[in-house]
């Protein structure tokens, strides 16, 4: 460990890997840590793939609000894959290096998946408003190309907004210290330990962070207010529980999101809130992934149909090539 952590010694000026400290100063919880990030790890991959699997395989499920939610579980997929895999393996083998070229390419996967997701909610958020507040238009405007367009939007957008701060970033000088005070390669974290003058830099991200999460957590603010007026609207009590609950597993999913992003990266940076900022990115880069699908699967009974329908489906299909 000790040749690790002074690698940044042998190459003056050019550092060739970091170290993650992670959860270093709980070196007695190592083994309990890992059981606790595998246990998440399979219940996240399996809850996602499911919910992909059933709104592929059954037909009544093949409605736009349906393919948002496909598409979104399979982004937590590969979101929380960014970082598990190499967490895991570090908590198992005590090996907590990564590369240099890994660690940005870590954060260029994370990063732009996290800004797909803020306008992938967006889209779902407007979806369920054209669905409540205007239903005699969802129809012809909620069409198979106009929600491909949505979908390829959000990942485009995502992708596009973090490549132009990655680019600057990966070009900073690093002269040491090489060790990361985080689970992940995150972009402040990173960044801190550069020689170089990042002040642009930090002002880029800031405005490129906000150019690009300001506006869909602002269309998914205006969405829910329209929403939630228009069911305070409906005279009878079971057309607003209907109404409601169309999008109230959306409306979880989303303070979930946005509240445990906006506890990281706006609280100021000091060493108190350091350790504090490391448990709160556990929750939306490892629990959230991990709490859609439950989210989507218990509150919502097209889901739950769906899957007795496939389970029914699959023991008549086993019953008739066992005879």
């Amino acid at each position: 460990m000790q040749v690790l952590h002074n690698t940044y010694l042998e190459i003056p000026g050019n550092v060739t890997e970091f170290i993650l400290i992670g959860f270093r100063n709980l070196q007695e919880l190592q083994a309990l840590l890992f059981l606790f990030f595998l246990f998440i790890y399979m219940v996240t991959l399996a809850g996602n793939i499911l919910i992909v699997m059933l709104v592929i395989a059954d037909k009544q499920l093949h409605t736009p609000m349906y393919f948002f939610l496909g598409n979104f579980s399979c982004l937590e997929t590969c979101y929380s894959s960014t970082i598990l895999p190499k967490t895991l393996l570090s908590l198992l083998t005590g090996n907590t290096s990564i590369p240099f070229n890994q660690c940005f390419a870590q954060h260029y996967f994370f990063a732009s998946l996290g800004a797909a997701e803020c306008y992938l909610l967006s889209v779902m958020s407007y979806d369920r408003y054209l669905a409540i507040c205007q239903p005699l238009h969802y129809a012809t405007r909620m069409n198979g190309k106009f929600c491909m367009q949505l979908v390829g939007g959000s990942f485009l957008s995502g992708f596009l907004a973090i490549s132009v701060t990655i680019i600057l970033a990966s070009r900073l000088a690093f002269c040491g210290p090489n060790e990361i005070n985080h689970f992940f390669c995150d972009v402040f974290p990173l960044i801190e330990l550069s020689c170089s003058d990042t002040h642009l830099l930090r002002i880029l991200i800031f405005l490129v962070s906000s150019a690009f999460t300001i506006p869909p957590f602002l269309l998914t603010l205006i969405s829910y207010g329209c929403i939630i007026s228009t069911i305070l609207r409906i005279s009878s009590d079971s057309g607003r529980q209907k109404a409601f609950s169309t999008c109230s597993s959306h409306l979880i999913v989303v303070t979930i999101f946005y509240g445990t992003i906006t506890i990281v990266y706006i609280l100021p940076n000091t060493e108190t809130l350091r350790e504090l900022n490391k448990i709160f990115s556990v929750f939306y880069a490892v629990l959230t992934p991990m709490i859609n699908p439950l989210v989507y699967s218990l509150r919502n009974k097209e889901v739950k149909k769906a899957l007795r329908r496939q389970i029914v489906s699959c023991l008549v299909m086993i019953q008739f090539w066992r005879f």
